[in-house]
């Protein structure tokens, strides 16, 4: 598991399969999994509950080590701001959080304001952009 994703670990998805609409998420933990294959709901193993997985293309190679894949898994823990608004993240979000609508295959999205629980920022309000988004 990687709390930072390159680029080019990320290279060959091809799709996300989200287990849950992420309409209603502020955001998601992601993590790079090594996963025995290309496709497929992998396995999840840890508290809380998976929200969505990436998909790779034929081009993507196992490790020749392993022969596992690195494949994106999406997360939340039973302690995360979507069922517990007021605690511990009702501001901030955790490391590997990111903002669900800044992901695409290939791209490691972002955090934002409305991942981070805090205000929208300056340039937001002088657009006339409010939160949630």
């Amino acid at each position: 598991m990687s709390a930072l994703i390159e680029e080019d670990e990320i290279s060959h998805e091809i799709e996300f399969v989200w287990l849950e609409d992420i309409g209603g998420l502020d955001y998601v933990r992601q993590s790079l999994d090594r996963l025995p294959s290309r496709k497929g709901r992998p396995a999840y193993h840890r508290d809380g509950r998976m929200v969505g997985y990436a998909q790779l293309g034929p081009d993507a190679k196992p490790s020749r080590s392993s022969g596992t894949f690195r494949r994106r898994v999406f997360w939340l823990l039973p302690h995360d701001r979507d069922t517990d608004p007021d605690g511990l993240y009702a501001t901030g979000a955790p490391a590997e959080a990111v903002d669900p609508r800044t992901l695409a295959p290939g791209s490691k999205g972002r955090k934002t304001e409305r991942s981070e629980g805090g205000p929208p920022s300056s340039a937001m309000r002088e657009m006339g952009i409010t939160l949630p988004l």
